[in-house]
């Protein structure tokens, strides 16, 4: 039987399922470079490089093998921009009995698959994505039945079926959790690891030319691209995380500091979305530096929470919850985008600095993403569609079934609280205790109200009072919602003014 095996650009691994059993002598492993594919989005330039550089790398290392390849190229002149297209042109030009294709991380993507049953010449088998620790229906039944899905339930159970970080039938360290160690201020001497960067290679300097070329009305800088793009090398960068940056993880993992993006941070996260590395081997690499007493327990298990536990938990929820997940919006949070988060261009440091990061690097830590994009984004109530796109196009790990999750309900609760307990909301003093983005910055975030008031101040405030209704019954927000009681009227009058303005502002 000849087999056409349709790998799509996240899923660059030897071990997926789409080429399990090639047979080298009939199967064809045949990749396309859509053009749909890169703008659906306006996708950072780096994304777009990084996932092309490393097709072109796994194609070329299945050639080497003695493997037949179809790679069609984005500046084919004969590419017809989409993975409907190229399969039936593949179909035409290898004349297989079946495609075979490996479910993919997006719903949309599925949608297109299964519609293309209906017009290819040939079955089309879509098999399971098993390169998870979970399985879709793992996840399911897990869920079944239950009230909320929290993840450290979930994540309890991971730990157990994968034995990770387990003493027998206990947890390591008689704890499932330490993540109350692990939300330390960076000292402002402390000593950060020069981080790997990779060399282009003459594959990658061709992708990133093209890309430039092709794609520079897209937001974002293709200088210094730095991304691993084969196994090899995203196997170095787990091994530099390993024993370079594991032990000052776990203290500072919610830390900030203008002008480093990476700090003690994984920067495996590309690698794991494209296939290019394996959940459980990035787990156990990080064990090991514990069991060997290289790594104390909270940097180890907060890693491993945040694969194991955050990231298995974020694609079951998707699936679980698609289509309907992505239209909620449960706070009716409306408001446009600013502007700023393409540019940059505020007066608010801690802004403009997680910006510049993302466009530099088409990269932010999980708290940048997090408490300072994403906590503004929540505060200003700005419309999940535009931030989630926003968010899908800039980070070059992000692909739906990760994003969504976590800007849709971790980031701007607009889930109704599927996903996340309580909001992540929080006023200038958060960033200000985890960062020195204040010091730098026009506005004070220990002034509460008035032109110098730090933004986040009077929006937090602000938010609470909006959705006072939907919120003050929530048990995690007893307390902000008991200092808003106590608030005179001349007091919210103040907010509301200092707010209507800086909202007015954005546009």
């Amino acid at each position: 039987m000849r087999r056409l095996r349709f790998v799509l650009g996240d899923q660059l691994g030897r071990g997926v399922s789409s080429l399990r059993g090639l047979d080298p002598a009939h199967d064809v492993v045949f990749l396309a470079e859509a053009a749909a594919e890169t703008e659906y989005v306006p996708h950072h330039p780096q994304k777009i490089a990084f996932v092309l550089s490393a097709m072109r790398h796994f194609s070329a290392e299945l050639a080497a093998d003695g493997i037949r390849v179809d790679h069609v190229r984005l500046d084919d002149p004969d590419n017809t921009g989409s993975f409907a297209g190229e399969l039936l042109r593949a179909c035409e030009r290898h004349s297989p009995d079946v495609v075979v294709v490996t479910e993919p991380g997006e719903w949309r993507v599925l949608e297109i698959l299964q519609d293309l049953r209906e017009t290819l010449p040939v079955p089309l088998v879509i098999l399971d994505d098993d390169r998870f620790i979970c399985s879709r229906a793992e996840f399911a039944a897990w869920a079944e039945g239950r009230k909320s899905y929290r993840m450290e339930f979930f994540y309890r159970e991971m730990r157990r079926k994968t034995g990770l970080l387990m003493e027998g039938s206990e947890p390591a360290g008689g704890r499932w959790n330490f993540d109350v160690e692990n939300r330390k201020p960076l000292p402002a001497a402390a000593a950060l690891p020069k981080r790997l960067r990779f060399p282009a290679d003459a594959i990658t300097q061709e992708v990133i030319e093209l890309v430039r070329h092709r794609f520079a009305h897209h937001a974002g800088s293709l200088d210094g691209f730095g991304w691993a793009v084969t196994r090899e090398d995203a196997l170095a960068a787990l091994e530099e995380f390993a024993t370079v940056a594991l032990p000052g993880f776990g203290d500072h993992q919610d830390a900030m500091k203008d002008g480093e993006p990476f700090l003690f941070h994984g920067l495996i996260s590309p690698y794991l979305n494209a296939g290019l590395l394996e959940p459980m081997e990035a787990c156990l690499r990080a064990e090991r530096e514990w069991r060997e007493g290289r790594a104390p327990l909270n940097a180890v298990e907060g890693f491993v929470r945040q694969i194991l536990g955050w990231r298995e938990y974020v694609r079951g929820i998707y699936w679980l919850r698609m289509p309907d997940y992505a239209r909620t919006n449960t706070l009716d949070a409306a408001r446009p985008l600013p502007e700023f988060f393409w540019t940059g261009e505020t007066d608010m440091n801690c802004i403009r600095g997680c910006v510049g990061d993302t466009m530099r690097n088409a990269y932010a830590h999980h708290i940048q993403r997090l408490m300072v994009l994403g906590n503004f984004a929540l505060i200003a109530g700005l419309a999940p569609e535009e931030v989630e796109r926003w968010y899908l196009a800039v980070y070059v790990d992000a692909y739906e079934w990760v994003e969504l999750p976590n800007v849709h309900g971790m980031v701007l609760f607009a889930d109704d609280g599927v996903l996340a307990s309580k909001p992540y909301a929080a006023s200038g003093a958060y960033i200000d205790r985890m960062s020195d983005y204040c010091s730098g910055c026009r506005y004070d975030p220990k002034v509460k109200a008035g032109e110098g008031a730090c933004p986040f101040n009077p929006l937090y405030w602000d938010f609470l009072i909006r959705n006072e209704a939907r919120l003050a019954r929530n048990p995690r927000m007893a307390m902000p919602y008991r200092t808003l009681a106590g608030m005179t009227p001349e007091r919210r009058a103040e907010i509301a003014e200092d707010s209507a303005r800086i909202l007015a502002a954005l546009r």
